[in-house]
């Protein structure tokens, strides 16, 4: 333990000077980040037991009720088209603002299904929306070669963010107890902070070069093929965690919110540590063996969901659940691999945005419907077997992350940032096409 704690403080040594070091804007942007995060960190472990609480649902209901809540995402590309006029910064400051009002309207919403769907559906409309927003205005302050340690310093930063959250939710839980009045007072101060990551990005200077190069709409090219397809196994994947794997805790081990409070601190202390680090190995062993490590973790993560009471006893079976939890959520930052693999790819910079946001599109098409059939599973044959074909969608996701390739040359070279652009920047220009 003192050592996690030791190398946690270098870390967050080394990320101070770093951030000393980055321009004005950036700041505001980490700072934006930093607050939604507080909020979110309140609000997201305890929604499960929020539906769960107020509207009784079942193994399938739940899973149903995912088909509204990730159709945002499947929408992505449409939504981002219809604001193609908007520099991405402004873009983000909308989509802040969007998971704010849907976040407040649960608390209004009370018992109403229905009214508790639409305020969903609005916050999903805002998260998905600033997903790919987030990685490329990050990268767009990186460096070259140093794409994926800044993504890992950024996500090291808001990973503290993330342990604030939650413990002022596991504080309020513990406090209020589990009731109504507790889950609205989680929902507005949720919204009230992610409003005010909504204004603190608008506080961030748009380049006029930003302003006169609007994105692209969509695109769609052969060279992303692999990364599509990652995409799409990362939908699959990701409800394991976001679904039954917070399903499992409630349902078959009766854990409540400050226990998923609990586990995100403990996530997040631990990825204060993993995200840099593992930034740096993307940037040292490259993309294809990080991911394919990715999907050997996940298999065994599924199994441990699925079949951990049938290996083990007592207490010792939820110990490993917990640590299937906790390891789920680290391996989520691996996804900067994937972000870095197409700014490798991309011919020119303005694709990247386009290109991740077609990414999450193709994610929710399988995302939308694996929890319906997930879900219809559990009530069916058993939790086991949903973990069971999570297990096989692991094995595919190794295979696919074989086929990665990067080029040898770089379609893009760096372009240091004059003064008036911000210091710490940079930009990029197409400078040849060369085959992945």
């Amino acid at each position: 333990m003192k050592n996690i704690v030791s190398r946690a403080h270098g870390v967050a040594a080394n990320s101070l000077r770093r951030w000393n070091a980055q321009s004005v804007d950036f700041r505001w942007f980490i700072l934006a980040l930093c607050v939604a995060t507080v909020g979110g960190a309140m609000v997201d472990p305890a929604f499960n037991n929020y539906l769960r609480d107020t509207f009784h649902l079942a193994a399938d209901k739940r899973g149903q009720l995912e088909l509204p809540r990730e159709l945002p995402g499947f929408l992505v590309t449409v939504t981002s088209g219809l604001l193609f006029f908007l520099p991405e910064v402004r873009t983000a400051a909308v989509a802040t603002a969007a998971t704010a009002v849907g976040i407040g309207g649960l608390a209004w919403a009370g018992a109403n299904y229905g009214i508790m769907i639409g305020f969903m559906v609005l916050w999903s409309t805002g998260l998905h929306l600033m997903m790919p927003m987030r990685s490329s205005i990050t990268l767009a302050f990186a460096k070259e070669g140093r794409q994926a340690t800044l993504l890992g310093t950024t996500g090291s930063i808001t990973t503290v963010a993330a342990i604030l959250g939650s413990a002022i939710g596991w504080w309020i839980f513990g406090t209020l107890g589990t009731n109504p009045r507790t889950y609205n007072t989680i929902f507005i101060l949720g919204a009230s902070l992610t409003g005010l990551s909504a204004l603190i990005l608008l506080k961030m200077r748009v380049p006029a070069t930003a302003q006169d190069q609007p994105r692209p709409k969509l695109v769609v090219k052969r060279r992303f093929v692999v990364y599509y397809l990652m995409s799409m196994i990362n939908g699959a994947r990701k409800q394991v965690f976001i679904t039954f794997a917070p399903w499992v805790l409630i349902t078959v081990f009766h854990r409540g919110p400050s226990t998923f409070a609990a586990l995100a601190i403990t996530s997040a202390l631990l990825g204060i540590v993993v995200q840099p680090t593992l930034g740096g190995l993307i940037d040292r062993l490259g993309e294809r063996r990080i991911l394919m490590m990715e999907g050997f973790f996940l298999f065994f993560v599924c199994l441990g969901y699925g079949f951990a009471h049938r290996i083990s006893t007592g207490g010792t079976v939820i110990l490993i659940v917990y640590a299937c939890f906790v390891l789920d959520n680290l391996l989520f930052s691996v996804g900067m691999a994937r972000v870095t693999y197409v700014n490798k790819l991309a011919e020119k910079a303005e694709d990247v945005t386009a290109t991740l946001s077609l990414g999450v599109t193709l994610d929710h098409v399988i995302s939308m419907s694996i929890p319906i059939l997930g879900g219809a599973t559990w009530v069916v044959w058993g939790f086991e077997y949903v973990f069971a074909g999570a297990a096989g969608l692991a094995v595919l996701s190794v295979f696919v992350a074989s086929f990665v390739r990067v080029p040898r040359v770089r379609l893009r070279t760096p372009i240091v940032v004059t003064e008036e652009e911000g210091p710490g920047t940079c930009r990029t220009e197409e400078i040849g096409r060369t085959s992945a």
